[in-house]
């Protein structure tokens, strides 16, 4: 039986077979294969996106085992690329998928962004490489969804989709809307963003940030459901 007639029969049947042809023909790219992207394309992946491309040059560390879903026993110091790439085939083996086992920046921006690219999903942590691909894709009116700071947060029940020029109380989305000005941007970015203040930590490691699963998942599948929605209405 091919994957198309069971397991996206209940797909079907919510959105209908119109709708589910424009899902499956889109592709995406979802930049960060970490706590939000890695909930983000697998979301999407389930929900009968064909041409999908992922981005991301880190290994599986144990640190990632409570929040990402490429962090497995089985699968630490491993690429999340090449992790990822092999659940997403696992569920659909028909999937096309491009992988791109580095970082995105100015260098490696074309190569990634290329024109068959329909979505993005912004789920950088580096601010000034988040700046770049929102400001390029934008230029190039390609759709784009982004995640701003998902640390130092406990409650998912506070997580809010709004445009960038909404965004409280988030240390990540002032330093994006801030670089974002400098660019002539104000406003034309939908964002995932918390509004809840982050919690102090403890740790030692000024480099270390607190997390629980429940706000990068559930950031990234409200990004999911952002392209999905993009892509049928």
């Amino acid at each position: 039986m091919g994957y198309d007639a069971e397991p996206l029969q209940r797909l079907q049947l919510l959105l209908g077979s119109e709708a589910v042809n424009k899902i499956k023909n889109s592709s995406v790219a979802v930049i960060g294969l970490g706590g939000v992207g890695s909930h983000a394309v697998e979301a999407l992946a389930r929900s009968g996106i064909h041409h999908i491309t992922i981005v991301d040059p880190d290994r599986v560390e144990m640190s990632n085992m409570n929040r990402q879903l490429p962090a497995l026993t089985s699968t630490i110091n491993r690429f999340k690329t090449d992790v990822i790439a092999g659940r997403l085939l696992d569920i659909n083996p028909g999937i096309n998928i491009k992988a791109f086992t580095c970082s995105y920046e100015p260098l490696t921006s074309e190569q990634i962004l290329d024109l068959k690219t329909d979505y993005v999903v912004d789920a950088i942590d580096s601010i000034p490489d988040k700046v770049h691909l929102i400001k390029t894709c934008l230029e190039k009116e390609i759709p784009i969804v982004s995640s701003m700071g998902m640390a130092n947060r406990t409650n998912p029940m506070l997580l809010k989709i709004g445009d960038i020029k909404e965004t409280t109380v988030c240390p990540v989305a002032k330093k994006v809307r801030k670089e974002l000005r400098s660019c002539g941007i104000e406003t034309g970015l939908k964002v995932v963003f918390s509004t809840e203040t982050p919690v102090k930590t403890s740790d030692k490691n000024p480099g270390s940030l607190g997390s629980i699963i429940f706000l990068p998942g559930i950031a990234g599948y409200l990004l999911a459901n952002l392209i999905i929605e993009m892509i049928i209405t």
